[in-house]
């Protein structure tokens, strides 16, 4: 049986209580057979964490840091570890941009990808705790004009569903839409078309754009922008003036990272930088790691911060609540299971210590991490700008085995390395390149296949020719993408954008053999089934 990717990476998630569920971390599929994926059990503390216990792990947890940077050449880093309301490491490494002299400080913006979803349920629970919704609020309450695909779940939809996974969505729909140029409302707006195949609040099911419309929804209650209600609710009260919702903020500061994507054992720097505005509330913060840690001070101190109360504590907790099992034990009598609460992944390590986690990445080039223990009021976050490797969880989970074990009780690094070459395998193409077969099947006349078709959910699309050659046009702004023959009926592009990996097929069916393609089926949006297209008259 074939499921989500982070059914493998829950295996050890559990363990170590660093959680990878996402839209840039689970891509492919893989056989989840808890016989081929071990599962590591951390043991308990062997006496209660005290301060001195945090920092005496400090100088181990820093050499730790260096010598993975040099193991992995991850251009650049940044850590912060708060306990009792104390920040107690605050440290850039590495360089902003490779072969660039400028240093990573406290200071230097990185974008947090899905970690920007766990700060979206704090702004959530600052609107829960000043009485502007609930989140058992439909949806449809603060925009009337959301639906799905079904009248009943449009009707009954919640903010919890959507920050819990369990609306019914498809997974991760919308993101393709976002790849080819769809604006934010009209991703939303387009959810409509997807199928629910009665997963209503019966299964986890990760999308960034579901999380999205509901965050946008709640904003409109207080006549809002989501970025300027996250500034004013949530940024500004903690003195975060260098975080913002907004990707224009991210490329005017000149203190920020580039994105890198590796390119043979090299780093270099991404050619397309990502954007995720549209989906802001899910992957769209940019901050720096002096921000960050005050909002880890916030959520380790039950809304409190510097003396004020920004939030209820009933409120925030709310967050911390499992709401929707994101991963079922695969034996119930040995395995634990993993849950997601509103913007968290929530976690059960060890018998005494429930974890908080949530994991970040763009494979354009980002990668993040946080994870707290409520419960010792400790937390840690890393931040990179480098594509996923594993990088800041195996960190975040050396460091919290340093404080309760004394040492690491893996190589985190390799493991972690592992899992997510298979977390990152493309899930379309099966590594094919596309290159023509020497046996290759001719082509029809390219007139065959021009035309104009369409589907309800990408809408129309494009089959031009020009100079014998065909090109295929996607999208609100028609981007363009040459087609390049493959065999008989089946050519290839390159996509392009966050989902996007090696060539994509692009395979024409005909109802007749006489007339024109009545069909399309383009493969890399045709992942989890809305890539075929009818032609139009």
């Amino acid at each position: 049986m074939f499921r989500p990717l982070a059914t493998l990476f829950s295996l050890v998630s559990l363990a170590v209580g660093v959680d990878v569920h996402g839209a840039e971390v689970a891509r492919a599929q893989m056989d989840s057979s808890p016989t081929t994926h071990p599962v590591y059990v951390a043991s308990q503390p062997r006496e209660p964490i005290t301060l001195a216990r945090v920092k005496n792990a400090l100088p181990q947890f820093e050499t730790l840091v260096n010598d993975t940077l040099l193991r992995t050449q991850v251009p650049g880093l940044a850590i912060a570890i708060v306990y009792e309301d104390e920040v107690i490491y605050l440290q850039g490494f590495g360089v902003r941009e490779v072969n660039q002299p400028e240093a990573v400080d406290i200071d230097t913006l990185f974008q947090l990808a899905s970690v920007s979803k766990p700060i979206a349920s704090t702004v959530m629970a600052a609107l829960v705790s000043d009485g502007t919704i609930q989140w058992d609020d439909p949806i449809q309450r603060h925009d009337p004009n959301f639906a799905m695909n079904e009248s009943f779940v449009s009707q009954s939809v919640t903010l919890r569903d959507m920050f819990s996974h369990r609306s019914g969505l498809p997974v991760y729909g919308g993101d393709r839409l976002e790849d080819i140029g769809f604006s934010q409302a009209e991703v939303i707006r387009r959810l409509r078309f997807l199928p629910l195949d009665n997963r209503f609040r019966a299964t986890y099911a990760y999308t960034n754009f579901g999380l999205t419309a509901a965050a946008v929804a709640a904003a409109k209650s207080r006549g809002q922008s989501w970025e300027d209600l996250s500034r004013t609710r949530l940024y500004q009260p903690l003195g975060m003036t260098r975080t913002s919702s907004r990707h224009a903020d991210f490329l005017a500061d000149p203190n920020r990272v580039k994105n890198h994507r590796q390119r043979g054992d090299r780093w270099v720097v991404s050619p397309e930088q990502r954007n995720p505005d549209a989906q802001t509330p899910a992957g769209g913060v940019s901050s720096s790691i002096r921000d960050l840690a005050q909002w880890m001070r916030l959520q380790l101190n039950q809304g409190q911060f510097q003396g004020r109360q920004i939030m209820t504590a009933d409120a925030l907790a709310e967050t911390h609540r499992p709401q929707m099992i994101s991963q079922a034990p695969a034996n119930p009598s040995q395995d634990r299971a993993g849950f997601y609460g509103l913007g968290w992944n929530v976690s059960y390590p060890t018998s005494d210590a429930v974890r908080l986690s949530h994991s970040g990445g763009f494979l354009l080039g980002a990668a993040t991490v946080v994870v707290l223990v409520p419960q010792e009021k400790l937390g840690i976050a890393v931040l990179s700008n480098a594509a996923p490797i594993g990088v800041p969880e195996a960190l975040a989970a050396s460091f919290l085995d340093i404080v309760n074990e004394g040492q690491p009780q893996q190589d985190y690094v390799a493991l972690f390395a592992d899992l997510f070459k298979i977390l990152f395998a493309p899930p379309y193409g099966e590594g094919r390149t596309y290159t023509p077969p020497d046996n290759a099947l001719p082509a029809k006349p390219g007139d065959r296949y021009v035309g104009i078709y369409k589907n309800d959910y990408v809408g129309p699309i494009a089959v031009e020719k020009m100079n014998g050659d065909l090109t295929l046009y996607l999208g609100p702004n028609r981007m363009a993408f040459p087609l390049r023959h493959y065999s008989g009926n089946t050519f290839s592009y390159q996509p392009t954008g966050e989902n996007a990996y090696g060539p994509s097929a692009v395979t024409f069916r005909f109802a007749l053999e006489s007339q024109p393609a009545s069909h399309v089926t383009i493969e890399n949006l045709d992942v989890y089934g809305q890539g075929t297209f009818a032609r139009q008259p």
